[in-house]
């Protein structure tokens, strides 16, 4: 059985590479608490939300739209998710389950014992799965949950499991096993195999018994060495019988781990998107464009991430810039413009993913890989100076690029004086859009993005953080030209003038 809920043809592998600069995204887009409202306090649910976030970008449409879908189902029918859930938590970590490998090592009858004890327990699982295909399967709209469904209702029937039980009941040996073989070269015995029990007889049968004559004889009890022979002789027999059991208890544990993984994912997605809705924070399921379009239209977009840390709305934004290829945020300090960086990187590794992002409405391109470069303490160990460092990572990043990646700097090669590091972002801009790569720049370097004002073309945006006539931040970005302040004195006489106020106060 496949469940397929992640991919329509192929299973989620929770253990694949995660890109290599996962921990960039993660500590650039500040991901822990979207991976933390996710998990809800479960471990597996954070570690399954990690793996699928992180490796999401690259997929292409047919799997956001197919995972989309399924999520559309999960939060419409949350409570048989979470039952779906439990069944397979539940099994796995029973205790007969979880310890039936500790018996793959040992002997054939061994391996036979724990194997049909596992399915005994598996069967009980199996036709509450049917169970809840009957009762739930008509509620669900998505291909993914239509096809899981139909699997279940095609290879779980009632004949199917009265076969597992009888045959269990067959492999149960409480009196007696019976193995056949033929006497082979020397007279050794080969080809055993393993028979069915005989019927009991009734009694009348056993005393007026007719047919051939049986033979029977007993070893010692204090015969070590034959009943050790006798030992091999029963493992001979059960050794196929036992391998095929051992065979169908992986075949189902599989199936159920699988069951979990999967739903973990969509059950983390329930999960945040409740805590969004608690705190009246709007989300929506994006619309996807073919990556070697430019499109990124948005209407109250949000930072995920600061709206879970402060568990209360937060500023949003709408955004168009459909057909831009560079998009230069400048202004004020403070003013959002690091806020709204993580936004569009937030959205496009959700959107990637399949799931809503946070906005009420967003459409974007996809892209081939996503890369940050957000500025970074000085290393305290003096082992590189801060521009080093800079160029370090923005190699790194040169490396792995392809056409249509997004990249994301932020006020980036400002360890230098402005008219060097003018230069240095301006010939890496050059060089990213010759690769036909996207870029959002957050800079403070206004010879930079001057040069590229009065220079511009249809493919360049420029955004400013906007700010009041008094100083005041509204955290909320507008399309305008650069300026060649970042209002710090604003900053200035905020901090020393409440300073001020507070020490003649308190004299």
């Amino acid at each position: 059985m496949n469940v397929y809920l992640m991919f329509n043809d192929r299973d989620f592998n929770l253990e694949q590479n995660i890109f290599w600069n996962g921990p960039d995204l993660i500590q650039d887009l500040q991901l822990d608490p979207v991976f933390g409202a996710m998990a809800d306090g479960d471990e597996f649910l954070y570690r399954v939300a990690q793996s699928a976030l992180l490796s999401s970008i690259g997929s292409g449409s047919d799997v956001i739209l197919y995972r989309q879908a399924i999520l559309r189902d999960c939060l419409e029918n949350t409570s048989t998710i979470k039952r779906l859930y439990k069944l397979a938590v539940g099994v796995i970590g029973e205790k007969r389950v979880s310890h039936w490998s500790a018996g793959l090592t040992h002997s054939s009858w061994s391996l036979l014992s724990r194997s049909v004890e596992t399915l005994q327990v598996f069967l009980g699982t199996l036709s509450t799965l049917r169970s809840i295909a009957d009762q739930d399967a008509d509620k669900f709209e998505s291909d993914g949950f239509k096809d899981f469904f139909i699997r279940i209702k095609e290879e779980i029937t009632g004949e199917y499991l009265l076969e597992i039980e009888e045959h269990l009941r067959e492999l149960n040996f409480e009196d007696e096993v019976l193995i056949g073989a033929q006497l082979g070269k020397g007279n050794r015995g080969s080809d055993y195999v393993l028979c069915k029990p005989r019927e009991q007889k009734r009694w009348f049968e056993r005393v007026f018994k007719t047919g051939s004559r049986e033979y029977t004889f007993r070893i010692n009890d204090q015969d070590e060495t034959a009943i050790r022979k006798l030992g091999e002789f029963k493992n001979r027999g059960v050794n196929s019988v036992a391998n095929a059991a051992a065979q169908s208890v992986e075949h189902i544990l599989n199936f159920l781990v699988m069951l979990r993984t999967e739903l973990a994912f969509y059950l983390g997605c329930v999960n945040l998107h409740k805590h969004l809705d608690e705190m009246g924070a709007k989300t929506c399921f994006p619309v996807p464009v073919t990556a070697d379009k430019r499109k990124l239209s948005c209407e109250g977009l949000y930072d995920i991430s600061l709206a879970l840390s402060m568990r209360e709305q937060v500023v949003t934004n709408d955004i168009s810039a459909d057909d831009k290829n560079l998009v230069i945020v400048t202004g004020a300090n403070k003013g959002g413009k690091t806020t709204f960086l993580r936004s569009i990187g937030l959205s496009q590794m959700m959107m990637h993913c399949g799931m809503f992002v946070p906005a009420g409405s967003f459409s974007a391109n996809l892209c081939t890989g996503l890369f940050t470069h957000f500025k970074r303490k000085e290393d305290v160990s003096m082992e590189s100076g801060k521009l080093d460092d800079e160029l370090n990572r923005m190699s790194q990043i040169a490396d792995h690029l392809s056409a249509n990646s997004l990249v994301l700097l932020n006020e980036a090669f400002a360890a230098t004086n402005v008219r060097e590091g003018s230069e240095i972002a301006r010939q890496i801009v050059a060089a990213l859009s010759e690769r036909q790569v996207k870029v959002f720049f957050v800079s403070h370097l206004y010879q930079f993005v001057q040069d590229l004002y009065e220079g511009r073309t249809d493919e360049i945006m420029f955004l400013r953080a906007e700010r009041k006539p008094d100083g005041t931040r509204t955290y909320k970005l507008i399309e305008g030209e650069p300026l060649d302040t970042g209002y710090g004195i604003d900053l200035y006489n905020r901090i020393f003038n409440d300073r001020g106020q507070e020490t003649s106060a308190k004299v």
